[in-house]
């Protein structure tokens, strides 16, 4: 049989294509013939289906992403090296440095097979960092499962992590942060975000476009295989059914390793000057790179299939053009510096094949076994795919929803009884103690490390010489966002902003992983329109720009979508991490302060999930500008040494901050709140585990107590004296409910997790 050429596609019109099974509508298939003018190659029609699919082409979300480029002011900008569009943003952060991060999904893979799925996700945030010209430096992640107690958590979750952990302390990249929660809506679809972060000096920023007539296109790295064909067209783009994984070859397979050569060979590369540009091989894999770089460059390409080193021989070419398989790059390369590019690569043992050249006759052309497979303009696989304008409507459940508030639900008053319903909510399983997770991860190698779990925020020093850092967090609840989409997203943007500004850094830029259902539900799709309005509008008014993310749409099984779950991570810079503030308490008789106001705001809480199973009414009110006005006491409260400790008051309310300070290293304090509820005519569940924002418990020496007190005033935020620390009590005392000793607290959380899922290497709860 001849191979599906071009001049076959012309000559047989008529011939049945596939194109439904590789997630292909009827108009999307007829919008290809009509911008061919004959119908597609199966070449050509696997690239269209891998780069029209919704998870490399937003065919659903980019009319509504465009608010975050259009919702900007001078001042958003100024710093702005890089923004939406690249493999990743880059940020300028001071001194000839610039900072370049970006979080991503690998959702689905990782509910198949969740070593590999979450491995690999870690693997491909690498590479865009890698793309931008950039040595990563630090890595985060982002994790939703399932109810803990259930069978099949025990498959993903030990799994995902396993995988994270590997891949990354393979890589030698420290894991600093992120966050872990758990709820039977994400049961049967795991989310695993992933975030990279990495440093570059200004000069030796790279863009993904492919530019100059007669350079060389040249592929490197690993093999291409059979793993992950189809990948981001097929299982991304599509949810599960009920009968769970069946498409075990869309999911990759990585090899750190590999891709830990790849990092220093590509950084050698370009030191040398000698590429003209790069992109990394992902999702889509070549289908995306050789279109994406000759879109970008305006350009056209031609290449041979021939070229490309495989180690699976039997692969048709459109397998090829749809591999996901992992650590590779593909490099623009000028042909005067070819040699010496190839020296590198040798050097390095990486393995590389010239597939062709740049052209500039704006075509994409790729030619395999002597025959022309794919003949088309770049930009019409790349850029000008299908937009679609997706209805939708507000739930019609919404308001009764929102109308079943938590005021009716019983508080209790008596000691005992509060006393018990702070241990249940200190055991809940997304504020239990992590460590379970994060000792499988390596925090410290590379020495750059100067916070990373428990801590607010994970921090990471860029100059040693000036100290400069850069501190990123990421946020999302997912109840709150159920309640109200638009509050939703505003409210992950300001704990992420808040928790950065913990730790003493100043907020300069955002990156979202938007994960949502079907688009084709209107009401999901509606979910999807307010919370990108919701955080466009919430950046803006904080001022600071959307850099780069992702969207992940289809997380549901059958119909049951998950909830809204936009994580947003911020990112900040501070001067030298040396004034860095932990999220702990760590010495005696300091001043804990609580800043903020605090409002009956219970509705969508951890109390009233974890006492009562309760899921209603609406979520807590965002306060920008008081984030705002927090966030600026709060770098210059690190600047001038004032403050000793600082941590947000978020998931669990005071409660849960108050217990996280004393355990973090061991100190403990006694704290009062009858005067907060005196003042405020809150109750004392209120104060406890209201979730209101713009909130953070700081720990003040008493020297220090007047001109911090001064600090609040000038910037206007509120501030009440709380409690003081008592290393010797080895206790939390509330004065309105009594003692808890440091190691039943410990006890208590230390043990949720891996009472669910077993020990592992490192980890053993105290009992």
């Amino acid at each position: 049989m001849s191979l599906d050429s071009v001049s076959h596609a012309a000559a047989t019109p008529e011939k049945d294509q596939p194109y439904e099974a590789l997630g292909l509508k009827d108009n999307e298939y007829a919008l290809i013939k009509e911008i061919l003018g004959r119908r597609p190659t199966s070449g050509e029609l696997a690239m269209y289906s891998v780069m029209w699919s919704e998870h490399c082409s937003y065919k659903s979300s980019k009319i509504h992403l465009r608010q975050f480029g259009a919702k900007v002011t001078p001042e958003m900008t100024k710093n702005l090296l890089v923004g939406m569009g690249e493999n990743a943003g880059v940020v300028d952060v001071g001194e000839g440095w610039a900072v370049t991060f970006k979080i991503e999904s690998h959702n689905h893979p990782s509910f198949i097979e969740p070593f590999q799925g979450a491995a690999t996700g870690v693997g491909g945030i690498v590479r865009d960092i890698i793309s931008m010209g950039a040595r990563p430096v630090a890595v985060m992640d982002a994790l939703r499962f399932g109810d803990l107690h259930h069978p099949d958590t025990a498959r993903v979750a030990p799994g995902v992590v396993s995988g994270i952990s590997f891949y990354g302390n393979c890589l030698g990249l420290p894991n600093i942060g992120g966050e872990t929660w758990f709820d039977p809506i994400y049961q049967a679809n795991p989310l695993v975000n992933a975030l990279a972060v990495g440093v570059l000096r200004h000069e030796d920023l790279h863009l993904a476009s492919a530019t100059g007539a007669g350079n060389k296109v040249v592929l490197f790295g690993a093999r291409t295989g059979g793993d992950g064909i189809g990948g981001a067209s097929i299982l991304a783009s599509e949810t599960f059914d009920e009968g769970g994984p069946t498409k075990r070859p869309a999911v990759q397979v990585g090899d750190p390793f590999a891709e830990k050569v790849l990092i220093e060979c590509c950084l050698e590369l370009f030191a040398d000057k000698v590429v003209e540009g790069i992109q990394d091989l992902g999702a889509a894999g070549i289908s995306c790179a050789t279109s994406e770089l000759a879109a970008n460059g305006g350009s056209g390409m031609e290449i041979s299939l021939d070229e490309v080193l495989l180690r699976d021989e039997t692969l048709t070419a459109e397998e090829i053009l749809m591999s996901e398989s992992q650590e590779r790059m593909m490099a623009i390369v000028a042909p005067e510096k070819l040699e010496r590019f190839m020296a590198i690569i040798e050097k390095w043992e990486v393995e590389a094949s010239v597939l062709g050249t740049v052209t500039d006759t704006g075509r994409l052309i790729i030619h395999w076994r002597g025959e022309t497979i794919v003949d088309v303009d770049p930009a019409t696989v790349a850029i000008d795919s299908p937009v679609y304008e997706r209805p939708y409507h507000r739930p019609s459940w919404l308001d009764a929803l929102q109308a079943n508030t938590t005021d009716d639900l019983p508080r209790s008053t008596n000691r005992e009884k509060v006393r018990g319903e702070i241990l249940r909510v200190l055991a809940s399983p997304s504020v239990a103690n992590m460590e379970w997770i994060t000792n499988q991860y390596d925090r410290y190698v590379l020495g750059n490390t100067a916070l990373s779990f428990p801590d607010d925020g994970g921090m990471i020093r860029v100059d040693e010489e000036s100290g400069l850092g850069v501190a990123l967090a990421t946020d999302a609840n997912a109840r709150f966002s159920y309640l109200d989409p638009y509050r939703g997203a505003q409210l992950a943007l300001s704990e992420a902003y808040r928790n950065v500004a913990a730790t003493g850094a100043n907020p300069v830029a955002v990156s979202d992983c938007l994960n949502f259902g079907s688009p084709e539900d209107p009401e999901v799709m509606w979910q999807f329109v307010e919370s990108v309005g919701g955080l466009a509008d919430g950046c803006l008014e904080l001022e600071v720009p959307v850099t780069g993310g992702n969207v992940s749409l289809y997380n549901q099984t059958g119909t049951t979508a998950i909830f809204p779950t936009p994580v947003v991570a911020v990112m900040g810079v501070i001067d030298t991490v040396e004034r860095r503030l932990p999220s702990g308490w760590q010495d005696d008789g300091e001043n804990l302060y609580l800043l903020g106001d605090t409002r009956a705001e219970l509705d969508g809480s951890l109390w009233a999930q974890t006492l009562h199973d309760h899921l209603g009414g609406m979520p807590p009110i965002p306060d920008l500008p008081a984030e705002k006005a927090l966030a600026g006491l709060m770098v210059a409260a690190a600047r001038d040494g004032i403050v000793t400790s600082a941590h947000d008051v978020s998931t669990g309310g005071l409660l849960v901050t108050l217990a996280e300070g004393a355990l973090r290293r061991g100190v403990g304090a006694r704290v009062w709140v009858g005067e907060m509820m005196d003042t405020t005519g809150l109750d004392l569940t209120q104060i406890l585990f209201s979730e209101s924002v713009a909130r953070m418990v700081v720990s003040v020496a008493r020297e220090d107590d007047v001109k911090f007190q001064g600090l609040c005033r000038g910037r206007g935020v509120p501030v009440t004296r709380i409690g003081v620390t008592e290393m010797p009590s080895g206790a939390l005392e509330i004065a309105e409910v009594g003692s808890f000793s440091l190691e039943e607290l410990s006890r208590i959380t230390r043990s949720t997790i891996p009472d669910a899922l077993g020990p592992v290497v490192g980890y053993q709860p105290s009992r």
